[in-house]
């Protein structure tokens, strides 16, 4: 029988063992289990698990030159909205860290970017998916290739963090895109103020499935 893993926060589905406690007796195969089954741990959607053996696979994805002219050519100056994600998420850090000062003033900036940037235009649905299918295809692939020729620990950390909220978030909305509206009826939406997990359901996880913090970090999100 076969065991899969969840690309978000590692939880592993054995085919052999099931899981009694929700009600899927042992020898279910994945193939089994329906659609809308989500993991446990984080609420990922199932497409976000892989089999076992193909977690183990290593990427066969050239590395990317970050220190070419070509390279250099590409960066684009960000925008306030862009300026303000960078500082909050600086923030954050410097939070975890312990480093009070810092943080306040990365929050400072972070609020001073947003007022710069203004309200941002929603294109819907499609166009979310749109931007994260990239993010995930082709930003996050030269992100790791950078960050894997000068490694620093809180560079990788924060790359492995963005990434599995940004697959979660793509799994969210793929969701929606089916259920709409009552995927969000009668329960609540959490986000992790460290990492930015977000979680649907009636009760948050004990810690973040992601970058393992208590959760009274995740602060539910009151609908307007």
């Amino acid at each position: 029988m076969k065991t899969y893993v969840c690309k978000i926060c590692g939880y592993i589905y054995e085919e052999a063992a099931g899981i009694p406690a929700s009600g899927i007796a042992p020898g279910t195969r994945w193939e089994d289990l329906p659609d809308t089954w989500v993991c446990p741990l984080c609420g990922a959607a199932k497409p976000e698990f892989r089999e076992k053996e193909e977690a183990k696979v290593v990427s066969s994805v050239a590395p990317v030159s970050v220190g070419t002219a070509e390279a250099e050519a590409e960066q684009k100056e960000m925008s306030f909205a862009q300026m303000s994600a960078l500082c909050s998420n600086l923030a954050k850090g410097c939070e975890k860290q312990y480093l009070q000062e810092e943080m306040e003033l990365f929050y400072k900036l972070a609020d001073y970017y947003k007022a710069k940037a203004g309200n941002i235009a929603c294109h819907g649905v499609d166009s979310l998916l749109e931007k994260i299918n990239g993010n995930l295809e082709e930003d996050y692939i030269q992100a790791n290739a950078a960050a894997s020729e000068k490694p620093d620990r809180g560079a990788l950390r924060a790359l492995v963090w963005s990434e599995k909220v940004t697959r979660m978030l793509n799994s969210l909305l793929k969701r929606y895109e089916n259920e709409k509206d009552a995927m969000l009826e009668h329960t609540g939406i959490y986000v992790c103020e460290i990492c930015g997990f977000v979680f649907v359901g009636d009760e948050p996880p004990a810690i973040c499935p992601v970058c393992k913090v208590p959760n009274k970090k995740l602060t539910r999100v009151e609908r307007r």
